[in-house]
């Protein structure tokens, strides 16, 4: 659609995702849970019946924390016709766990992952990269989604999504064809150098004056968010069994430079990469229930 005068578009815009499992009838289960991960970036929601994935709704973080979780759990529950007092457990994860105004409990959002990789991937799973809005996690994990070593990164935004939201704008591409137009090259650039977003930002531009073409400037940008990440990982050691979480696992010019350069695939998914965290938080609701039973009265 043209852009109209005045009118700026939002090149960084991904796609939200709403989704139930229109064949499980909610009703029939027994113990419903829900997961709430509220990201920097994005905030989602996922429900879970007698240990299944049923849903989920994947938006973008608004102003505040309680009204994200809140957009975010109406959205699946809207499309269920179901209701919040229908669920008998929910958790909250992510950077505003704290603040799901109708959570039982909060629990990091390294641990989520891990359990959500572990039901999306699989109980080989043993390496997980999580590629945030803001800050990538690398997570080791057991055959039950158990952490058992994690690494964070200590750098700015440059190698997460949101250093990816501000490339997309300053390209003016959308930030889904990112990852294919950075194939569309001669030959691959080497690596923009800075690792902090405004810096980046610059370098770009540099290279646009240069002479580099959009599709050049967005494969350098791709691979230096893909030699961050890897150090990460080198750091923590990856066994073969590799799964990505987050929605940077949703760009194949940053995964397949990642996989170039450690030499091995990906578990693929058939699974949202951005709900591992919501799903693991759901599942973890249902663990609890299954041990301590249904609460009495849901949370305030």
């Amino acid at each position: 659609m043209a852009e109209t005068a005045g009118e700026k578009k939002e090149y960084w815009r991904w796609q939200e995702n709403c989704w139930i499992d229109e064949s499980k009838n909610w009703r029939d289960a027994k113990i419903i849970t829900a997961g709430i991960d509220v990201g920097s970036v994005s905030s989602q929601a996922v429900i879970v019946c007698d240990g299944g994935l049923y849903g989920f709704n994947s938006m973008r973080t608004g102003n505040n924390s309680p009204d994200s979780a809140k957009n975010a759990i109406n959205g699946v529950l809207e499309k269920s016709g179901m209701k919040l007092e229908d669920i008998h457990y929910v958790v909250g994860t992510g950077y505003g766990r704290v603040n799901v105004p109708f959570a039982h409990k909060a629990i990091t959002e390294i641990a989520c992952h891990a359990r959500g990789a572990n039901y999306m991937g699989g109980s080989q799973i043993r390496t997980i990269l999580d590629m945030g809005g803001q800050d990538c996690k690398a997570i080791h994990c057991d055959e039950k989604g158990k952490v058992t070593n994690f690494l964070m990164n200590d750098k700015c935004a440059a190698g997460t999504g949101r250093g990816m939201e501000v490339i997309a704008d300053l390209m003016q591409i959308p930030i889904a064809e990112l990852g294919p137009r950075s194939f569309d090259v001669d030959e691959e650039p080497p690596a923009v150098s800075s690792t902090c977003v405004v810096f980046a930002k610059s370098e770009a531009l540099a290279l646009l004056k240069a002479g580099y073409s959009k599709n050049k400037v967005i494969a350098a940008y791709c691979q230096a968010m893909a030699e961050r990440v890897v150090s990460l990982l080198e750091r923590i050691g990856v066994e073969k069994e590799f799964f990505i979480t987050g929605g940077i696992a949703k760009n194949p010019g940053v995964v397949k430079r990642i996989e170039r350069l450690l030499g091995l695939q990906a578990v693929q998914t058939k699974y949202d990469s951005q709900i591992a965290g919501a799903l693991g938080a759901a599942l973890f609701g249902y663990t609890l229930v299954q041990k301590q039973g249904v609460p009495n009265k849901a949370a305030a």
